[in-house]
């Protein structure tokens, strides 16, 4: 990644996964997470020539229990980019259930591309 140059948001997503059997949590999030993933595209990386490994990708997931989560297990689950993963305290358990929600908010910068653009006359 570019150093010397502040990282600007280009996208984010937010996605909702459930398992509806077992309480498993990270089933849960890897669910958010591509549920997130579905509703984006980056055709920016073509028309820029840009690597994707100059992008960061930041993951936020919100479940009950942040620490059932397996962060590692979502992190490599991860296509692009160099990911980062957090977990809070967030999504639902549904009383008297199995079931478990988890809300996932996925984030990608690139270092500023300002550079990249022209401005025509």
């Amino acid at each position: 990644m570019t150093t010397g140059r502040k990282d600007q948001r280009i996208i984010i997503e937010m996605g909702m996964g459930n398992d509806l059997h077992g309480q498993d949590y990270t089933k849960a999030a890897l669910r958010a997470v591509e549920d997130a993933m579905r509703h984006s595209s980056l055709p920016l990386f073509g028309a820029l020539d840009l690597s994707h490994d100059e992008m960061r990708v930041q993951v936020t997931i919100g479940v009950q229990d942040p620490d059932a989560v397996d962060v590692a297990a979502v992190t490599a689950h991860m296509p692009r980019g160099k990911a980062t993963v957090r977990v809070i305290k967030g999504g639902l358990n549904v009383t008297d259930s199995e079931i478990v929600i988890a809300t996932a908010a996925v984030e990608a910068f690139l270092p500023n591309q300002s550079h990249a653009w022209t401005q025509n006359s």
